[in-house]
C-alpha cells in the first residue's frame, strides 16, 4: 500500500509540474514533441495530434519535449520555423520555463483549500477560560461572549485570535455580552514570541495575546482542605461532579454558579469519580459513581461582591472548600527529580520560587523557560505545607531527519479535562477556505525558503536533506493517516519541488532562467557550447545532491535496513 501511495504521491506533483510548462507553450503555439510523466520504459503511451503523452516506469521525474533547433534529429520544417522554442521571444521562454516551478508553488493553495473547506463549525467567540497574569486578566470573565473587536464583529473565536494577534501593544477595545447586558472593555494585547520548528531555522512569529481561551473546564474538583464541607461530605479530588439536586452539570462554572447562590441549603450531588485498578499489561482507572449532601456554609457577609468571576471561585471555596482541580497533581514520574523533592500525585501546587500559581501550564511555561537551574516549589497535601527543590531533566532526542537535539522535559502533569466546545457554524466556507489555504501555501514557501537559506549558511546540516526513502516513507505514512494528512504532505512536498527548481543550477528550470537572464543582459543567446558545459557541471552537481540525499537516506534507515537484511540471510 505504501508504494501505490508513493506514485500517487510523486506522479501527481510531477504531472503539475510539467503541465505548467505545456500548458503555456502551448499558449505561445511552440510545439511540444512529448509529454511524459516518468522516466525509463514506457507503460502508457497514447499519440496526439502532434504530442506522445507518456507515463514511464520510474515515478522520479518527467519532461516536456519541445521542438528545438540543435536539439531536433529530422529537418524542421518551414511551417515549424516559428514554433521553435528558441525562436519565442525571451520573455515568453522564461514564461514557460518558469511556469512549471510556479504550479508546484501554486498547486498547495488548491490543496490546502481542500483540506480548510473541511472545517465546517468554529469555536463560538465566548470566553471559557482567562490566563492569570495575562492584559484580560480581571477584565473578561468565563461565559464573556466577544461580540466586536475595535468595531470589527466576531462570530468564531479564530476571527478574535486573528484581530488580536495584529494588535500587540496597541489599546483594543472589546464589546462583550455579560449576563445579558453589553459592555466595553479595554485592553492592550501584549506580544508574545512563538518559536517556530525545527528551532535550527530559527523562526519566530510574533503575535498579539491577551490571556483568554475558549475551552471551558470539565466539573472535575479540587479538594485543598480535610476540615472542609466538601471533603466531610465525602467528595475528594478528582471527583467529577454530574449533577446537584437533580441538575445536570457539564462545566466547571455551571457548578461555581449553583453554589454561589446556595444560602447554606443541604444540596445532593452526584459525582464519579476514577478508581486504579491494578492487574493486567497497563494501569488503568475506572469511574464509580457516588451520591453524597453538601452543605456549604453560610455567607457571613450577605452583602459581598460575588458578581466577578474571582470573587465567585473564592466565595465557592471559602463555603464548600471546591475548586478547580487545575492546580493538583495526577501523576508523577517515579524516581524523577519532583518525585525526590517529595511532589506526589493529589498534592496541590501553590508556588513556584515564591510566585504564587494559579494555572498549571503557565507554570509549566516558566520551568521550561528558566530550565537550567533549580527550582524551589511549594505544595499542599490534605492541608499541610510542604516543599522542595528540584531540577529539570534534559533529555537527548532525535527529530523525524535523524537530527539529535536536546530539551527539557517536565512530565509531571495534572488532570483537568475540558468540557465539550460551544460551536458555530463556518458559514463562508469557501471564502476561508481560500484564504487559509493561500496564507498556509505562504507561510510553507517562506519556511522552505528560510530552510535553503540556513543550509547555505551551514547553520542546518546537510544531513536534513532527504531523498526518495524519506519521501517514500512521508507518503505512506501520510496515506494511512487519512486523507487530509496525505494531501496536507503533497502541498509541503510540492512547494519544495517547485523551489528545489528554481535553484540556479544548469538542468533546472533555476538554470534555464540565469541562462535567459545572460542573454537579456547580452542581448544575444549563450553559445551552445557554453549551455553543454553548463549542464554537464549542472547535472554533476545534481548526481552530487541526489547521492547525498541518498546516503542520509540510507542513515536515517540503516537498522531498519540491516534488520531486514538479515531476515532474508537466515
Amino acid at each position: 500500500m505504501d508504494l501505490l501511495y508513493f506514485v500517487v504521491f510523486v506522479s501527481v506533483l510531477i504531472f503539475i509540474h510539467e503541465a505548467g510548462h505545456f500548458a503555456f507553450a502551448k499558449i505561445f503555439g511552440v510545439k511540444v514533441l512529448t509529454f511524459s510523466v516518468g522516466f525509463g520504459p514506457k507503460l502508457v503511451k497514447i499519440r496526439g495530434r502532434e504530442t506522445e503523452y507518456c507515463v514511464g516506469l520510474l515515478p522520479f521525474g518527467g519532461f516536456v519535449k519541445m521542438l528545438e533547433e540543435g536539439k531536433s534529429r529530422e529537418a524542421i520544417l518551414p511551417e515549424d520555423r516559428l514554433r521553435t522554442f528558441e525562436s519565442q521571444k525571451l520573455w515568453k521562454r522564461i514564461v514557460i520555463v518558469l511556469a512549471g516551478p510556479a504550479m508546484n508553488v501554486l498547486f498547495p493553495v488548491l490543496l490546502y483549500t481542500s483540506v480548510f473547506y473541511e472545517d465546517r463549525e468554529f469555536r463560538s467567540p465566548v470566553v471559557g477560560a482567562v490566563v492569570p497574569d495575562r492584559p484580560a486578566d480581571g477584565k473578561l470573565m468565563p461565559e464573556d461572549r466577544i461580540l466586536s473587536i475595535d468595531g470589527h464583529a466576531v462570530a468564531s473565536f479564530p476571527e478574535v485570535q486573528e484581530l488580536f494577534a495584529t494588535r500587540s501593544g496597541k489599546p483594543v477595545r472589546v464589546v462583550v455580552q455579560r449576563d445579558g447586558a453589553t459592555l466595553d472593555v479595554d485592553m492592550v494585547p501584549v506580544e508574545e514570541i512563538e518559536e517556530l520548528e525545527p528551532k535550527e531555522l530559527d523562526m519566530v512569529e510574533r503575535v498579539g495575546r491577551v490571556g483568554i481561551s475558549p475551552s471551558f473546564s470539565a466539573p472535575v474538583i479540587g479538594v485543598p482542605r480535610t476540615d472542609s464541607p466538601a471533603y466531610r461530605a465525602g467528595l475528594r479530588t478528582f471527583d467529577q461532579i454530574k449533577s446537584v439536586n437533580g441538575r445536570t452539570i457539564d462545566r466547571f462554572v455551571d457548578l461555581v454558579h449553583i453554589l454561589t447562590k446556595s444560602r447554606g441549603d443541604t444540596l445532593t450531588v452526584t459525582y464519579m469519580r476514577p478508581v486504579k485498578t491494578e492487574g493486567g499489561l497497563f494501569e488503568l482507572a475506572v469511574m464509580e459513581m457516588g451520591v453524597v449532601t453538601l452543605t456549604p456554609l453560610a455567607r457571613e457577609d450577605v452583602g459581598a461582591h460575588i458578581d466577578d468571576w474571582p470573587s465567585r471561585e473564592r466565595d465557592v471555596l471559602s463555603r464548600t472548600g471546591i475548586e478547580t482541580s487545575d492546580m493538583y497533581v495526577a501523576f508523577v514520574p517515579e524516581g524523577s527529580s519532583e518525585w525526590l523533592a517529595g511532589l506526589r500525585a493529589g498534592d496541590r501546587v501553590v508556588s513556584l520560587d515564591g510566585v504564587p500559581q494559579r494555572l498549571f501550564a503557565g507554570m509549566k511555561q516558566r520551568l521550561i523557560a528558566d530550565a537550567a537551574r533549580p527550582h524551589e516549589l511549594v505544595w499542599t497535601r490534605e492541608g499541610e505545607r510542604k516543599s522542595g527543590t528540584f531540577q529539570l531533566r534534559k533529555e537527548q532526542w532525535q527529530d523525524e531527519v535523524g537530527q539529535p537535539y536536546a530539551r527539557y522535559v517536565f512530565r509531571t502533569n495534572h488532570w483537568a479535562p475540558k468540557a465539550k466546545d460551544e460551536t458555530v457554524p463556518n458559514e463562508h466556507r469557501l471564502a476561508y477556505a481560500l484564504k487559509k489555504g493561500s496564507l498556509e501555501t505562504i507561510a510553507v514557501v517562506r519556511f522552505i525558503g528560510v530552510g535553503f537559506v540556513r543550509v547555505f549558511q551551514g547553520r542546518v546540516s546537510l544531513a536534513t536533506v532527504s531523498g526518495p526513502i524519506t519521501l517514500y516513507d512521508v507518503a505512506g505514512q501520510a496515506g494511512a493517516k487519512g486523507t487530509r494528512y496525505f494531501v496536507w504532505a503533497m502541498a509541503v512536498t510540492s512547494v519544495n519541488l517547485g523551489l528545489i527548481n528554481l535553484l540556479p543550477i544548469p538542468v533546472l528550470d533555476g538554470g534555464h532562467l540565469v541562462f535567459f537572464l545572460l542573454e537579456g543582459i547580452r542581448r544575444r543567446p549563450l553559445s551552445l557550447r557554453t549551455r553543454e558545459v553548463a549542464s554537464l557541471v549542472g547535472m554533476s552537481v545534481l548526481m552530487l545532491l541526489m547521492a547525498l540525499a541518498f546516503k542520509n537516506d540510507v542513515t536515517r534507515k540503516w537498522d531498519t535496513i540491516r534488520a531486514q537484511v538479515m531476515e532474508l540471510v537466515t
